[in-house]
């Protein structure tokens, strides 16, 4: 089958995981106990108000009757896939969701994108490591440390990490962690990690080394943090493939051929070990959805997990039910990602799904 064709035939699959996402959203949000006119207006509202609120967001009509849940259902689908989220009820009342949505964006991109960075960087080769040296005390101590790292709570771990920034000393350097605003925490973050260079009369963007330096600062003790957990599973699963590679007997025919210890490393004992190691990978970016909402809390991190803890603790429907869809649509792009990635890792897997 065609990479295109292939691609196009899961991006049709995802669309009804979207859609079972959303539905489901919809009912927990709507379907809840709780009042939105309380949320809005508290618990005094005058009843004229209420109704004029409740008209306004598409649960009444101006008679005063209810707007039939699958009416209700129909404007929340078509209103959400077509990215129009509506005004916040509650958290920065009046202001446009996409627009909110679209500001806490960078910081959390930054976030996700050093944390995975970060794992991969220091758990692979220290999988690798471990398990190219099996039984010997390089061994040992990194699997040890890939088991205690993996098993401390990512909440308690930022919680001591950001104790510890905060007390100063020899760590005075990381005094004042929380991120700078105007580097990454704005729409405009893209701008500010760029500058520019006049060449010939010519303005050339060029990267603003000292805003990226400063933003790496601040993101790293967060980044540390949220990847975590994805670093001490890669370190065991890495070790484990990498045992599993090197006793097979593709290995020992490579041996036969006379090909080098460093050929036989590259070429088939890490390519075939990162196979099981892929869904871990991915399943780093699924951590960042559910991770970053502590990690930014305790770090004070203005990017979108803060703000869909603020939202779930105001009832804020329409920044849950955006950052949500946010989200689904995430979770369905790095799981076609992942499918696509195996073709290329192990190309014993065809398009069509099964093994060649």
């Amino acid at each position: 089958m065609n990479k295109l064709l292939y691609l196009a035939k899961r991006l049709v699959l995802g669309v009804p995981v979207v859609l079972f996402g959303l539905t489901m959203t919809f009912l927990i949000l709507y379907l809840s106990p709780f009042d939105p006119m309380t949320a809005i207006l508290g618990r005094d509202a005058d009843p004229e108000t209420a109704r004029q609120v409740a008209v306004a967001l598409g649960i009444r009509y101006p008679d005063g009757t209810p707007v039939p849940l699958w009416i209700q259902y129909k404007n929340f689908l078509v209103d959400t896939i077509t990215f129009n989220f509506g005004q916040s009820w509650v958290v920065t009342r009046g202001q446009s969701v996409g627009t909110l949505v679209w500001e806490r964006m960078p910081a959390t991109v930054w976030l996700g994108f050093w944390s995975v960075v970060i794992a991969l960087l220091v758990g692979i080769p220290l999988g690798l490591y471990a398990g190219l040296r099996s039984n010997t005390w390089g061994d040992y101590t990194a699997s040890f440390g890939g088991i205690v790292w993996r098993a401390m709570p990512n909440f308690w771990l930022a919680v001591m990490l950001a104790g510890l920034l905060s007390a100063g000393g020899a760590l005075s350097f990381y005094r004042g962690f929380l991120i700078p605003t105007e580097v990454i925490g704005t729409s405009n973050a893209l701008k500010n990690m760029l500058g520019s260079v006049a060449l010939g009369g010519i303005s050339v963007p060029v990267p603003n080394f000292y805003n990226w330096a400063v933003a790496f600062k601040w993101i790293l003790p967060a980044a540390l943090v949220l990847g975590s957990s994805s670093m001490g599973n890669e370190v065991r699963i890495g070790r484990t493939a990498v045992l599993e590679s090197i006793n097979a007997p593709y290995i020992e025919t490579a041996k036969a051929k006379g090909l080098s210890t460093k050929t036989i490393i590259g070429k088939h004992v890490a390519r075939n070990a990162m196979i099981p190691l892929l869904p871990v990978i991915m399943g780093e970016f699924y951590l960042l959805i559910g991770g970053s909402l502590l990690v930014e809390l305790v770090f004070g991190i203005r990017g979108m997990g803060n703000l869909y803890l603020s939202a779930i603790f105001a009832s804020d429907v329409p920044i849950i039910g955006a950052l949500t869809y946010v989200f689904i649509l995430i979770l369905v792009f790095f799981n076609i990602a992942q499918d696509i990635a195996y073709t290329v890792i192990d190309p014993r897997i065809g398009l069509e799904g099964g093994t060649e």
